[in-house]
């Protein structure tokens, strides 16, 4: 509907008004002849003022007839009418034919990059890397090889698992699914040992496969054999396997936080400064001062790109630069404050982290006092599953 709109600014539209007892009936006879009707207000119950385009005026007329319905043109819009009103104003038609040619030949660059990645993954520096790879605004789009740069992009990134691009008017469409690191997956029917990936003490171990190396009680690291991938038989010997089986250790995790007796808050005023500057593709005109009248100050900057369709955008675009006063505030601490507060800060840090809270065995703190603050430890002892398979290599 918006491109024919659009489409109607071009050709010329008209505003009328209507008026009669049968409204709803001119309306539904619109309708189901396709004929296009925007931006409908109604005054009264008996008045109806909306736009159609100079090609169904007269279909509009006839309608209107039918029902009784008497019309007026309030209004002329669009290029035709613009034209003929300012047809003796050869500076402005001029500069009319100018900005005509001037989208035309536009419309042979990209001006937008919209980057879409799959479930909203965030690939650091993946903007710059496209650039990088040859994609960018302001480049001619019979000079873009999309196989190239997917290819560029795959070979020097190992996070992406696909790439699409698309070009469609203005606008060039990069989609993005990240690759999921997954643990190397050992065969079934190679020998391997389960091997501890994380330090704690076990409190179970049931091995399935294999030998246990480790019996409750134990002390384990990172990297030690849990089970081994081999089994001893008294007639048969020594025969590798593939080692299966559970294991439940303790393990611990630890937060460290630094709170400071005298240190200084950062918050917002509430004063706010707004400045814009009009952009053309990598040049910037500043409308207002660029200085702010601020000493400590937070900036947010949006872009706001002019297009004229869904995907045809043009090389202008206004950036709005907003400045956020802040002030700074300095905050005094008791050691029991600073205890308190990162005390709490760590505690939701690690309530975060540990999804199963009924496997938290038990919740130690520690806080070492210093001259200018109170350095805090706080350990969560947490019952967990542990191990994972590590090839045997002869």
């Amino acid at each position: 509907m918006f491109i024919k709109i659009i489409l109607n600014y071009i050709i010329g539209y008209l505003r009328i008004s209507i008026e009669g007892y049968y409204i709803e009936r001119f309306i539904n006879i619109c309708k189901n002849n396709k004929i296009g009707i925007w931006n409908l207000k109604r005054d009264k119950e008996i008045n109806l003022k909306f736009n159609v385009g100079i090609r169904d005026f007269k279909e509009i007329c006839k309608i209107a007839k039918k029902v009784r319905c008497k019309i007026k043109i309030e209004r002329k819009k669009g290029l035709p009418f613009l034209i003929n009103r300012y047809k003796k104003r050869k500076i402005f038609l001029f500069l009319l034919i100018i900005m005509v040619a001037l989208i035309i030949l536009s419309s042979n660059f990209v001006w937008n990059v919209d980057i879409i990645e799959e479930n909203n993954n965030i690939l650091e520096n993946i903007e710059q890397d496209i650039k990088n790879a040859g994609l960018e605004t302001g480049k001619l789009k019979s000079k873009i090889d999309t196989k190239e740069i997917i290819n560029k992009i795959r070979l020097e990134r190992e996070d992406v698992a696909w790439m699409g691009i698309e070009l469609k008017g203005t606008n060039a469409i990069v989609k993005l699914v990240k690759a999921e690191e997954k643990p190397e997956i050992i065969d079934e029917e190679d020998y391997c040992n389960i091997v501890s990936d994380k330090e704690g003490i076990i409190t179970k171990i049931n091995a399935q496969s294999g030998t246990a190396n480790v019996k409750v009680g134990d002390t384990i690291k990172q990297g030690d054999i849990l089970i081994n991938g081999w089994m001893e038989g008294k007639y048969t010997g020594i025969r590798y396997v593939h080692a299966k089986g559970e294991i439940e250790a303790k393990v611990w995790h630890t937060k460290h936080k630094k709170i400071l007796y005298n240190t200084t808050e950062r918050r917002e005023t509430g004063n706010v400064e707004e400045k814009y500057q009009i952009k053309f593709n990598n040049f910037k005109i500043n409308l207002y001062k660029t200085l702010s009248k601020f000493e400590i100050y937070d900036t947010i900057e949006t872009e706001n790109k002019f297009k004229l369709f869904s995907d045809f955008y043009l090389p202008i675009s206004i950036n709005k630069i907003t400045n956020k006063e802040i002030e700074e505030v300095q905050k005094k601490y008791s050691l029991e404050e600073a205890k308190n507060i990162g005390i709490q800060e760590l505690q939701d840090e690690l309530d975060k982290e540990i999804e199963d809270k009924d496997k938290i065995v038990s919740k130690n703190v520690n806080t070492y006092e210093n001259q200018d603050g109170v350095d805090i430890y706080v350990t969560y002892e947490v019952l967990e599953n542990i191990g994972t398979n590590e090839k045997i290599v002869f």
